[in-house]
């Protein structure tokens, strides 16, 4: 028996959130929001939080400062009960922090890495990994300790018995300088967005982006936003429609909470469509409430969302 399900690996800020903004920043002017929220940033601890929430028991590894901000970020981890045993506080870093503008459904960030970037292939170590049935690592472009690293990480994780998935998100400079022939084959779940995989595989289309990586890639699961998302494994591909939600407050998170529901269903031995269907009823919930966390309260309350909003019955 294995300590946790899931290990994340991966970035820990603060966000502070800017809601109903009166235009856009222009240089020299100022402007004014109706409504602001500071709460957990990263996606990564996003995805922990709310996959720790649904029921699988999560630690994470990290790094945050020795600081106000590093304090809000392990106590919130603490309380969705995530295991912060293998986060690392830096008395050299600052916390990261992220400011998240909000303009409907779309939405800028500014962030500063802070103590993230600080985190190397030495923290990983084969003790923490075999503690684990599996490895999740997100948002390799903010951590350029660990950016070339990414196959050791995961044949580490490979060679201990874990599965693997990886969501490597945005990158802010764009370079998009990843190996993924050589990082794939490690990887059983690859979780990007539409424009991500286009941006890594520099392709003009998801089709396109998934033809040229599903020989090494073994589960593909794209986020389409408002289309739902779309499946790769074995040849076929799935189209899984959304759940929309009428009363939308914000985005914010809504990938990696699809990202627990996929990855929950994938460690219960669910099929891809169940999957891809459960990280969209998870997407959708994660958008009724403000910020990536506040919708997964409790699992029970998740449950009743799903069910009065989306007419979903959850029965894990």
């Amino acid at each position: 028996m294995k300590k946790y399900d899931v290990l994340v690996i991966g970035e820990l800020n603060v966000d502070l959130i800017l809601n109903n903004i009166r235009g856009f920043p222009e240089i020299g002017k100022e402007i004014t929001a109706g409504d602001m929220q500071l709460t957990l940033g990263s996606s990564s601890a996003i995805f922990a939080c709310n996959l720790s929430i649904i029921g699988a028991t999560t630690a994470f590894l990290g790094l945050v400062g020795n600081d106000d901000f590093g304090n809000q970020v392990v106590n919130t981890l603490g309380q969705k009960q995530v295991s912060t045993e293998y986060i690392i506080r830096h008395s050299e870093h600052k916390t990261g922090a992220t400011i998240a503008l909000n303009y409907g459904e779309e939405r800028a960030m500014v962030t500063y890495p802070g103590a993230m970037e600080h985190l190397t292939l030495r923290e990983i170590t084969m003790d923490v990994l075999q503690q684990c049935r599996h490895l999740h690592v997100s948002s390799v472009f903010l951590q350029p300790g660990i950016l070339n690293h990414l196959p050791d990480i995961f044949l580490r994780a490979k060679n201990l018995g874990l599965t693997t998935s990886l969501d490597t998100q945005w990158d802010p400079v764009e370079r998009w300088n990843l190996n993924l022939k050589k990082i794939l084959p490690l990887v059983d779940v690859f979780l990007p967005n539409d424009q991500e995989i286009m941006a890594l595989t520099k392709t003009g289309n998801v089709h396109s982006a998934i033809e040229s990586i599903k020989d090494p890639a073994s589960i593909i699961a794209v986020k389409m936003g408002k289309e739902g998302s779309l499946g790769y494994q074995a040849g076929k591909k799935i189209m899984a429609e959304p759940y929309p939600n009428p009363d939308f407050i914000d985005a914010i998170g809504a990938g990696d909470s699809f990202n627990a529901g996929f990855i929950l269903k994938f460690l219960q031995d669910a099929d891809i469509e169940q999957c891809l269907r459960f990280g969209n009823l998870m997407g959708a919930i994660n958008t009724t409430a403000p910020g990536g966390t506040t919708a997964f309260i409790s699992f029970e309350e998740v449950k009743k969302v799903a069910s009065e909003k989306f007419n979903f019955e959850i029965d894990l």
